[in-house]
């Protein structure tokens, strides 16, 4: 089968590899689309890991059924995580399922970034999820990013009719646009330094947008009545957008790291300004559980995410090299799907 080989982000082959042979409890599912994420594109994660197969939002068709699987069949359509869960550590019994050791190892072989993946039995059981009729394949790989942006909101405390400003409108700020929108928040406002994702930003539920070379925390409490807000996403690495988040956050509002820096960046904190008087909070989330996928796939099909309107570029697997290159240098793209069966 063909497979987009990833050497790095300038470097990415077209090359063979086996069809994975399944064992019981296994599935072997198809790819119909998979979608590249932000964090696919950090190099220096992949470090001493490549070459490798990437790409971990994916969809697609069973076409094979491992021994002992009762709730799958050949010609189902799919949406699968790469990341599960064991449900009985420390962790999981407390809530905390996504820091959980054997969902830091867990994946399925080799990446989405080819025409099928060998889906093993742990995640058939967690991770693995029917398409509705109605919901594409396309829209089936918004299932695990989706999912994260849940999580990260329920984390940070998401409440009704509360203030967002979302700092950085790549597609992750703007799954957190929309899912604030459908969560029920009140005024949600969006930034980045590009008109084209401001646009998409506008369009997708943000009520405004401000560009991000301007006095970020200034402006957004022009429009917030004088007040921080309440819940500040950071979707961006550079550190001037953690530093925004942290002028922007109001009193008693809570800062969501959402977006990682480089592992060499550390901001300046004043203590006293967030943990004195002001009862401010600084969380951060990390990936998604089986129950967030869940209800990431049910907002999808009910339709309260637009989720498609985000996607900017089909690829062809072939042309999977390009489809880094959009993501890691943004201008009109936005979300990049890779079509491995063309």
């Amino acid at each position: 089968m063909r497979v987009a080989m990833y050497y790095s982000n300038r470097d990415l082959r077209l090359e063979q590899l086996p069809v994975p042979a399944i064992g019981a409890g296994e599935l072997l599912v198809r790819v119909e689309a998979s979608g590249i994420c932000g964090s696919d594109v950090m190099e220096w994660y992949r470090a001493g890991k490549v070459p490798l197969v990437l790409g971990h939002e994916i969809a697609g068709e069973v076409v094979e059924v491992g021994e002992g699987v009762k709730n799958f069949r050949q010609g189902d359509r799919v949406a699968v995580t790469h990341h599960v869960p064991c449900m009985s550590c420390h962790y999981c019994e407390t809530g905390h399922e996504t820091v959980c050791d054997t969902l830091r190892t867990t994946s399925f072989d080799p990446g989405g970034f080819s025409e099928y993946v060998r889906v093993p039995a742990i995640n058939v059981r967690r991770g693995t999820f029917h398409l509705p009729d109605s919901v594409s394949y396309e829209e089936g790989s918004f299932v695990e990013p989706v999912a994260c942006v849940l999580r990260g909101q329920r984390q940070a405390g998401l409440r009704p009719a509360c203030s967002v400003l979302v700092v950085g409108s790549g597609i992750s700020g703007l799954l957190h646009v929309m899912v604030a929108r459908a969560l029920g928040a009140g005024r949600v406002v969006a930034t980045d330094v590009v008109d084209f994702r401001l646009e998409a930003a506008r369009r997708l539920g943000a009520e405004a947008v401000i560009d991000a070379r301007e006095d970020v925390p200034a402006r957004f409490r022009e429009l917030n009545g004088g007040r921080g807000a309440d819940l500040v996403i950071v979707c961006a690495g550079a550190p001037q957008a953690v530093e925004q988040a942290l002028a922007a956050v109001g009193r008693a509002g809570t800062v969501l790291f959402f977006a990682t820096t480089k592992p060499e960046v550390s901001i300046p904190l004043a203590v006293n300004r967030f943990f004195w008087r002001n009862e401010v909070t600084l969380t951060s989330s990390y990936a998604g559980g089986p129950a967030d996928c869940k209800m990431a796939l049910e907002l999808i099909r009910a339709g309260r995410l637009p989720v498609a309107d985000t996607i900017t570029h089909r690829l062809p697997l072939a042309d999977a090299g390009r489809g880094f290159d959009l993501v890691v240098n943004p201008q009109d793209s936005i979300k990049v799907i890779i079509e491995p069966q063309k």
